[in-house]
């Protein structure tokens, strides 16, 4: 009886360490999300936070094909909706928490001194994140089409996996311009000038929801409240993120 016991309390540790949380989100909320998954942590004794960074239409494909992911996060409404007509989101579990805005980044010797701009025949490549899986792709095709510039900017257009790739292509300068998130262009200020904030399209808002499957549910909730707590506020907002 007592190796029953004492076998019990040896594994009861083992027990509460693994409550291991997948969080797919976003590739833009990278830096600030790194800083607030040990915050996460340490309200939460035993809990571990890992990190899936990609395009949101990514994640919710690789969640669509089974990958265990307890909470998804995205930079718009569009994805997170096909994730709930898809049932992939748990029923009443999704929250917007933090809002953004669209800017023009070029490299510092690049022409591109306004959205305008980007006709010049000087301008040849201009990258933008895929329209069918990457949000910042999209806004940025409501934005040309508001502008009635996307058709004519098309055989300029370079097409990147997400956002952050796109960042990388302009502090590169391998593109004379690109289309970002403010708070992309701002950890990057040093290889990359903000041109223009950039307007006709939706409101860029970020969601995060339970997915459906989770085995981990009660702690995946939250996370997601988590997000809108002070503390995360806090941190959201130093990355320069907006409230939502």
């Amino acid at each position: 009886m007592k190796r029953v016991l004492i076998a019990l309390c040896t594994a009861l540790p083992l027990l509460a360490s693994a409550q291991q949380l997948t969080v797919s989100a976003a590739a833009s909320l990278a830096d600030a999300f790194k800083e607030i998954g040990p915050r996460f942590e340490a309200s939460k004794p035993g809990a571990s936070l890992r990190f899936n960074f990609a395009a949101s239409g990514v994640l919710l494909q690789q969640i669509a094909q089974g990958a265990p992911v307890d909470v998804l996060v995205s930079a718009d409404h569009d994805t997170m909706n096909r994730g709930a007509d898809q049932k992939l989101i748990a029923t009443g579990t999704r929250r917007d928490f933090a809002s953004n805005t669209l800017v023009l980044v070029a490299p510092p010797d690049s022409p591109v001194k306004r959205v305008d701009d980007l006709s010049l025949p000087t301008v040849k490549r201009i990258a933008v994140g895929k329209v069918a899986s990457v949000p910042v792709g999209r806004y940025i095709q409501q934005a040309l089409g508001t502008a009635q510039l996307w058709s004519a900017l098309s055989p300029k257009l370079v097409f990147a996996d997400n956002v952050r790739q796109v960042l990388d292509y302009v502090a590169r300068g391998e593109v004379q311009a690109g289309f970002v998130y403010r708070t992309d262009a701002e950890i990057a200020k040093d290889k990359v000038r903000v041109v223009a904030t950039v307007g006709g399209h939706t409101p860029i808002t970020y969601p995060a929801a339970v997915v459906a499957d989770s085995r981990q549910a009660a702690l995946a909730r939250d996370f997601v409240v988590f997000l809108g707590s002070a503390e995360a506020q806090a941190i959201l907002a130093k990355y320069g993120f907006g409230k939502p």
